[in-house]
């Protein structure tokens, strides 16, 4: 290896090292997202039928630019040589007639062209403008929506790994008690010292079962979410990833009023702005079918050109020679392409459409704010719950350790020590599935609000 290629290699190597210990670092809920808006293949799409509703809109604005429309051909046409008159005179009395094909076959060169301007065409192109536009705010906020969604994903996945890993601390806490427990009882029974019954084993051995059940449930909650959030984050399920918190916290508990959420809902759900769009656009489309019954006034040019090489060209201007000629010729005009019958029955399509849109914003004024009160009562609920609940483990805490204090000092049955490990581990493991639930109610209020917070 030259010396060229080792420092060549050891600056790729030392490029990369920032990069790499980028990589490793703790990930926050908040870069989680980040990721999830940037790398969700889902997002793109919706993103890309922006763009082709953008497309859309481009196409109904063409129609008020130049429209060219041309063709070019090659035939074959009757040859004729000489005059228009008997014997191929170019002078006389009587026409020719030496018949359709008299000396073969001529080739036939054709070009007709147009060149067309419109001009005014009674609201079609604005009308249909307005409607296209209203399909892109729709697609806009199908973008929106979808964002809400993964966001709201992604903190599901963050927020049931740190229960779950939390779940799975208390558990191998409680286990580590409870194997302590074990032992100072199989070693007195061991020693038939009377301080313990075999009852007392079975009492605990019980209470472990319980306790490995819930620690395999809580090891594979764990893995499943950690999985889920690689996925979401476009880590890959291969790849290592940390989360920044060490453990599950409550969040914030939201500062506005019910009311002030369900006024925020009806002004900034993605929802609310698509029906106004689509409202927008049907109104749009109906104004469109109405001002396909009028014309189209345009201007242009139009022209052609023809040439047959083995014909003698006609110079009579009172006699039109479609083989050999050449003409061009400002005009303006009026067009019209329609069928009644069609159009009326496509308006009034638009119109149930866009009444049918009317009774769709009448259900959403009141289905929105229910949504959001919805959310928000299980948000005060759960937040209540979880304030109790965080009391209740620190009791239950501190009555298991009270119990093993007393069950090795021979003073408490082995039972008790069981029910009290028990019931600690169910209060713990409640109170972070009730914080878990209430960080999610927070999301939830986010998503019925139209907010990414």
């Amino acid at each position: 290896m030259n010396k060229l290629l080792r420092f060549s290699l050891l600056a790729l190597g030392m490029a990369t090292l920032p990069a790499l210990a980028q990589a490793q670092q703790p990930m926050t809920l908040d870069q989680a997202i980040t990721l999830c808006l940037n790398a969700d293949p889902s997002i793109k799409e919706k993103q890309e039928l922006v763009e082709s509703a953008r497309a859309m809109l481009d196409e109904v604005t063409g129609h008020k630019g130049l429209m060219v429309s041309a063709n070019l051909f090659e035939g074959l046409a009757p040859e004729v040589n000489g005059g228009f008159y008997q014997g191929g005179a170019f002078s006389g009395t009587q026409p020719r007639t030496d018949g359709p094909y008299p000396g073969g076959l001529s080739d036939w060169t054709s070009l007709q062209f147009a060149i067309i301007k419109p001009l005014y065409t009674f609201g079609k192109v604005e009308a249909y403008s307005d409607a296209a536009q209203g399909n892109i705010d729709i697609k806009r906020q199908d973008v929106r929506l979808r964002q809400i969604e993964m966001v709201k994903k992604v903190k599901r996945a963050y927020y049931s790994y740190l229960t779950a890993r939390d779940l799975h601390r208390l558990l191998e806490d409680v286990q580590n008690h409870l194997n302590d427990a074990l032992t100072l009882v199989k070693k007195n029974l061991a020693d038939d010292n009377g301080q313990s019954r075999q009852s007392d084993l079975y009492a605990l051995q019980t209470a472990e079962g319980m306790l490995q059940k819930y620690l395999a449930q809580a090891a594979a909650v764990e893995k499943i979410s950690m999985d889920g959030l690689k996925i979401l984050t476009g880590t890959g399920m291969d790849h290592p990833l940390e989360v920044a918190d060490d453990s599950l916290t409550a969040v914030p508990l939201p500062s506005g009023t019910l009311t002030d959420y369900q006024n925020q809902a009806l002004a900034d759900r993605p929802e609310m702005a698509q029906l106004e769009a689509g409202m927008r656009a049907r109104r749009a489309l109906v104004q469109a079918k109405k001002a396909d019954m009028y014309p189209n006034l345009y201007a242009g040019v139009i022209g052609e050109a023809n040439y047959a090489s083995n014909r003698t060209m006609l110079n009579n201007p009172f006699i039109y020679d479609p083989f050999n000629n050449a003409g061009l010729t400002p005009v303006i005009g009026i067009e019209w392409n329609m069928e009644p019958s069609v159009l009326a029955a496509q308006r009034a399509g638009q119109e149930a459409e866009l009444e049918a849109l009317n009774f769709k914003a009448q259900y959403a004024q009141a289905g929105i704010p229910f949504e959001v009160a919805e959310a928000w009562n299980h948000l005060q609920a759960d937040y209540e719950s979880q304030l109790q609940l965080a009391k209740g483990a620190a009791a239950g805490r501190r009555w298991m350790i009270s119990e093993l204090a007393d069950f090795e000092a021979g003073l408490e049955k082995a039972d008790k020590v069981a029910d009290a490990l028990k019931s600690y581990a169910l209060t713990q493991a409640e109170y972070l599935q009730t914080v878990n639930d209430y960080n999610m109610d927070v999301a939830e209020l986010a998503v019925v609000t139209g907010t990414f917070k």
